[in-house]
Order: C-alpha cells, then structure tokens, then sequence
C-alpha cells in the first residue's frame, strides 16, 4: 500500500510540476540548506545586550597623571578651578617632575694623565675622577686632594696644584687668607667655608651654577635662591667669578 502512495505521488509530481521524484528531492534538500543559512545569519545578526565598559574617574595610581593630581588635592587647589577633590581635565600635562641627578660632569686638570671634562656617577668621589682621568703623572703630588671626598655637578679637580682656600679670613693653620673663592670652580665644601653659606645655599650656588654655565660676574650672586641684598653685600668681597 505505501508504495502504490509513492507511485501515485511521483506520476502527479511528473504530471503536475514536469518534475521526477529525483529532481525534486534535490531541490528540497537545497531548500533546506539555504533555509539553514538563513536562520544561522538571522541568529547571529540578532540584537544583543551589551554592558558599558566602567568608567574610569582618574588617572591610574602610581602614574605621573595621579601624583600631579594628589599633589594640587594636598595644595588645596586643582587646574582650571576643579578644586581638592576635582579630577585632571582631557589633555592636562602636569609640569615637569624633577628627577635625581644620576650623571656628574667634572673638570680635572693639572697633571693627570688625560686632563679634560668627565661625567660620572652621582656619588663618586675624588679617586673616581683622578682615576677615570688615568691617574696622576709619576712624580705628582696628590696630597693636597681629598681623594675620599664626594664630587658636586660641574666642580674642577686640580690635580698636583695648590691647596684649596681654606676660606676668607683663615688661610691653613689660621693665618691669613688664601683668596676669594671663585665662584666657578669653588666645591660645596668650599662655599660652605663663606659666612652665611650652609650645605642648602651652596647647593643653590652651585645649580644655579650649572644651569647657567658658571658666573660671567659676582653680581649674578643676587639671581640665586636664598641671597638677599644683606646677605650679597657680606659675600661680595669675599667671592669672584
């Protein structure tokens, strides 16, 4: 009985479409496939619920971004009138933090072996630099230098040259004095000899000092941080350029 239906049904299928049963089997099965396309893409092209990504109020911790902003939260105030508690604004760039000195630039002349400008680490001392320089020349004598003391930024080491001044008014031994100071080649040691000039002071002197390619006169004294006109008037005679 079931086959007399299929028979019946493929001479209607010839007479009705002109189609045989072969044919019209392909074409359900291509029916079929495109019909699986279609749902696949209208599946995948479905809308879908997406959550906003979180928002971020500041600049990451521990970036140059959030220290200059912790640093205008503690001074009370914040760029472009945010206030303590108000954030960067879109394009801020926070000035300049200032980094440690790593590289030393020093002078050593006289009789060392190859004299001229060298940069060493921040920290050396004397010996670094005679030795950096290839030492003294056979016959120098080095006993005038403080081979363990700690260099400066932009000092001069002479090397088998006179002793340094001692300071105004007190020559060695407490006699009379050795010079003014020179500005340009003078150490913190040095400066710190002069009435008034503690470790910070001559810190200043000898930044300003390096910022500026050393002193083209003694009145330049007055652009540095921490000399007024008293304290100008008191070293004057005691320092040259």
């Amino acid at each position: 009985m079931p086959f007399a239906r299929l028979r019946a049904f493929r001479g209607w299928l010839f007479v009705r479409c002109g189609l045989e049963f072969r044919t019209a089997a392909a074409l359900l099965v291509v029916l079929a496939v495109a019909v699986g396309f279609a749902v696949q893409h209208f599946w995948t092209g479905r809308p879908r619920t997406v959550s906003a990504p979180a928002r971020i109020d500041g600049p990451p911790s521990g970036s140059p971004l959030s220290a200059a902003r912790d640093r205008q939260s503690a001074s009370g105030s914040g760029p472009s009138g945010s206030g303590p508690s108000g954030f960067l604004p879109p394009g801020f760039v926070p000035a300049a933090v200032a980094v440690p000195r790593t590289v030393l630039t020093v002078d050593v002349a006289g009789r060392a072996r190859r004299p001229g400008v060298l940069r060493l680490p921040a920290g050396s001392r004397v010996a670094d630099a005679l030795a950096a320089a290839g030492g003294a020349l056979p016959g120098t004598d080095t006993s005038a230098l403080n081979l363990a003391r700690v260099l400066s930024d932009g000092e001069q080491v002479v090397v088998g040259g006179p002793p340094a001044p001692a300071g105004p008014g007190q020559g060695p031994g407490g006699g009379a004095s050795a010079g003014p100071v020179s500005l340009n080649s003078a150490t913190a040691e040095q400066l710190e000899t002069l009435p008034g000039v503690g470790p910070v002071l001559a810190r200043h002197i000898l930044d300003y000092r390096a910022q500026h390619g050393g002193f083209a006169s003694v009145e330049q004294l007055r652009d540095v941080t921490g000399i007024g006109d008293r304290r100008f008037s008191d070293l004057k005679p005691l320092v040259r350029p």
